[in-house]
């Protein structure tokens, strides 16, 4: 099976590579970190999950742990890829359970929110 490609680019301009086929993460549940302008929540930044920022998730109403069959919605544990909000990966930062990024799976809007140097110093490389 062949890597599907994106016509979105990443925060380095290139194509935007996939971030999870499986589970599908993303705005549109295809791999990819893609965005249009109704993803008010901007879901752009290809983060691994830890344990850290998922309880940090939950305790701002947003359980990415539970399993949501009805949705599709397997349930994230460490170890996972995942399509992460902007802001709520910024706000992660700030109370220092920010998981780390890849960055050629972020998309470029991401930079919108934070800046390259902030996302440098997150990457796995």
């Amino acid at each position: 099976m062949s890597t599907p490609e994106s016509t979105q680019k990443n925060v380095f301009g290139q194509p935007l590579k996939p971030c999870c086929i499986d589970p599908p993460t993303g705005f549109f549940r295809d791999g990819f970190c893609h965005t249009i302008e109704q993803d008010t929540g901007r879901h752009t930044v290809c983060a691994l999950m830890t344990d850290e920022f998922l309880q940090f998730a939950l305790t701002k109403g947003n359980d990415l742990i539970t399993p949501k069959p009805d949705w599709g919605f397997v349930g994230l544990k460490a170890g996972d890829r995942w399509c992460l909000c902007a802001n709520r990966w910024n706000e992660a930062m700030e109370a220092n359970v920010a998981p780390p990024l890849f960055l050629e799976s972020t998309h470029l809007a991401t930079l919108d929110i934070i800046p390259m140097a902030t996302l440098q110093k997150f990457a796995i490389h």
